[in-house]
């Protein structure tokens, strides 16, 4: 059952509409992500549901009610942003405990209620720290250790991991599903980042100029995009249409279709490989786990293609080409939009 509903949600900026009437539910103790690229209105939106921007039309209801003329401080929602927003001269605790001492919780039931937060986003040892010494996941570790803290009905995440290294992102992505899990709470992210929504959230909705494309469980949306445009921005990195399309799907053991997707994983190149399409290679690009080529094939057309570990191929060399189902997505018909490459 959801516990958050838009419908129709407008938001306008000297009239020009930055979000386009939008439909979007969230379920109890679920996480959903809006993912889209800069300027397509996620944040926005995000904070239109905070209560930071109003609507020209639409409505925002929580739990069935209207929360229009609810403001910011009695929504029971907590906004986390990139940078954290820390308080850097009051320790790791005192950030944590902030929310509940204003609440008026005793300095006892605060301590044990924070060393439980502290523990739960893996700082257990950290309350006497101050900001300035930790590094950038740490840093945002405190800042959700902070928000969970004011046990909010709904946790608005806004770029929270943007500013840290791809590596400690991923990390901390997967470590923020845990812990959104772990306490039940029911959260709504915006990100740009493909592999960040899908590490965190239950369910995925794709936002491009201030619309919603497509929603859906995260699996489902990243096996069958909508569209070209935005199979492009899901990582797709070309799509066929036409008579390429159906050799290409033939040889997967797919049923003939309009258009298809794919990723560079979806094709597997090597000297000898069995049961294989011939090609020609293009262009070789070695990296430290296998090396990345463009492919020629006859019928299809240029294919980017992954290499057999150990194997270096000169370019205008004969090779063989097998295409992997799970890496190739269907789309709909009427929806290929322009065959090509990832822009």
């Amino acid at each position: 059952m959801s516990v958050l509903d838009l419908q129709g949600v407008t938001v306008a900026f000297d009239g020009t509409v930055a979000v386009d009437d939008v439909d979007l539910a969230v379920a109890d103790g679920a996480v959903l992500a809006v993912l889209g690229p800069s300027g397509c209105g996620k944040s926005t939106l995000l904070r239109a549901v905070a209560g930071l921007e109003p609507l020209a039309a639409g409505r925002i209801a929580w739990d069935g009610a209207d929360l229009a003329g609810t403001p910011t401080h009695r929504r029971g929602f907590a906004l986390m942003f990139q940078d954290g927003q820390l308080f850097d001269h009051l320790t790791v605790a005192r950030n944590v405990g902030y929310a509940r001492r204003l609440q008026g919780l005793s300095r006892t039931a605060v301590r044990a209620e924070v060393a439980d937060l502290l523990d739960l986003v893996g700082l257990g040892g950290y309350a006497d720290r101050l900001p300035r010494t930790l590094s950038g996941g740490e840093r945002q570790r405190v800042a959700l250790a902070r928000s969970l803290a004011a046990r909010p009905r709904l946790l608005l995440l806004d770029e929270p991991l943007s500013a840290l290294d791809a590596g400690l992102r991923g990390r901390l992505a997967a470590d923020l599903r845990q812990i959104l899990t772990e306490s039940g709470t029911t959260a709504l992210l915006v990100t740009h980042d493909q592999d960040e929504a899908f590490a965190v959230a239950d369910r995925l909705a794709v936002m491009r100029a201030g619309r919603i494309v497509q929603e859906g469980p995260t699996g489902e949306v990243w096996a069958a995009p909508a569209d070209a445009d935005t199979a492009f921005f899901l990582g797709y990195g070309r799509v066929l249409t036409g008579a390429p399309a159906a050799t290409l799907l033939r040889h997967a053991g797919r049923e003939p279709a309009p258009a298809v997707a794919l990723r560079a994983s979806a094709v597997l190149a090597g000297p000898d490989l069995r049961d294989g399409l011939p090609a020609v290679v293009r262009s070789f690009r070695p990296t430290p786990d296998a090396g990345r080529l463009v492919v020629s094939v006859e019928g299809v057309g240029e294919l980017d293609a992954v290499g057999v570990p150990g194997w270096v191929p000169e370019p205008g060399r004969p090779v063989v080409v097998r295409v992997e189902p799970h890496g190739i997505a269907v789309l709909p018909g009427g929806a290929a939009g322009p065959a090509g490459e990832a822009p």
